[in-house]
């Protein structure tokens, strides 16, 4: 069976990709991990204990990580899913507790323990995937592989006009992680719009279901749709983590990825956290990827009612 660490922030979709990887029978969640960014890092870590609490499924450990940036002061999204990150609609009171140990050391521990097996996705900033890869750069050349929900892929950003959001937080550590030579498939912001993003309707049939998990899911993300009532007046829920949790649970989704060359931009402040990406196309002054070799799949396209139905029907399973 598939060995999986979820490194997390979570906020309301994170919850939704956690509840995913839970509940799948294709893979083994050896741990989660938590990171600030879309709330503090004692918020993250309540909401993921609380998530597999709700969900009945997988009890993987959870383990407490990076509490700040790589070398920035922390931005939060509370504006997007509430001051606790889970639609301030008092769901969060975990019994559970967090593993003794820091989220680092229990990533570089289980990637030793199964050398090429162990797959990471982050649906978050990746700050305690780059200090793992600063302590241990060996160990994590292990890793079978890294999927990232993070860039804007080649579309716009959704925290600046470049910039997605769990890149802008920490592009920092997001550009030590595009380095390390670790096989790494990026799932972009661009992906996760559109017909991926739960309509009414979606949510409707979930809550219909009265399955606790489900309610959860959509209970959670009040927030999030307020803001997009707000911000776009349309009423649905995009959520990103759980499309890229799809891409790695179900690949079958995915109809169109390219190798790619991703270079993370850290000086610059207005283009801070934007992720340049080629993809080899002929271009006017470089030719393909030049010399700069891919490091990085991106998916470009995936197949969003094929991703919808499976997620509904894993969650009132």
């Amino acid at each position: 069976m598939r060995k999986l660490i979820i490194d997390t922030d979570t906020g309301s979709d994170d919850a939704v990709a956690l509840i995913m990887a839970l509940k799948s029978s294709e893979v083994d969640v050896l741990a989660i991990t938590t990171v600030c960014g879309n709330v503090p890092l004692e918020l993250a870590t309540k909401n993921a204990l609380m998530t597999v609490e709700v969900t009945h499924a997988q009890m993987p450990p959870v383990y407490v990580g990076a509490g700040k940036p790589l070398m920035r002061d922390l931005v939060t999204a509370v504006n997007v899913h509430g001051e606790d990150g889970m639609g301030d609609s008092n769901l969060i009171h975990p019994i559970l507790h967090s593993e003794p140990g820091h989220a680092v050391d229990m990533i570089l521990d289980l990637v030793e323990k199964n050398p090429g097996e162990v797959e990471i996705i982050t649906i978050g900033p990746v700050t305690n995937i780059a200090f793992a890869i600063l302590k241990k750069p060996e160990t994590m050349k292990k890793v079978k592989r890294i999927y990232s929900m993070g860039t804007a892929g080649f579309g716009p950003g959704n925290t600046t006009p470049v910039a997605e959001f769990n890149v802008y937080v920490d592009a920092e550590s997001y550009s030590i992680m595009m380095k390390s030579g670790i096989p790494i498939t990026i799932i972009g912001f661009d992906v996760c719009l559109g017909e991926a993003a739960w309509n009414r309707e979606d949510m409707e049939l979930i809550l219909e279901s009265q399955k606790e998990e489900a309610v959860y899911a959509v209970q959670c993300n009040r927030c999030l749709l307020e803001y997009n009532l707000q911000a776009r007046g349309e009423h649905f829920v995009d959520l990103p983590d759980a499309v890229a949790m799809g891409v790695v649970l179900w690949g079958d989704i995915v109809l169109e990825d390219k190798l790619c060359y991703c270079y993370v931009c850290t000086t610059e402040e207005a283009t801070y956290g934007q992720v340049v990406i080629n993809d080899g196309s002929k271009l006017a002054i470089s030719d393909g990827f030049g010399s700069n070799l891919p490091n990085a799949v991106v998916c470009k396209r995936i197949d969003h009612q094929l991703y919808k139905q499976r997620l509904s029907s894993l969650l009132i399973r």
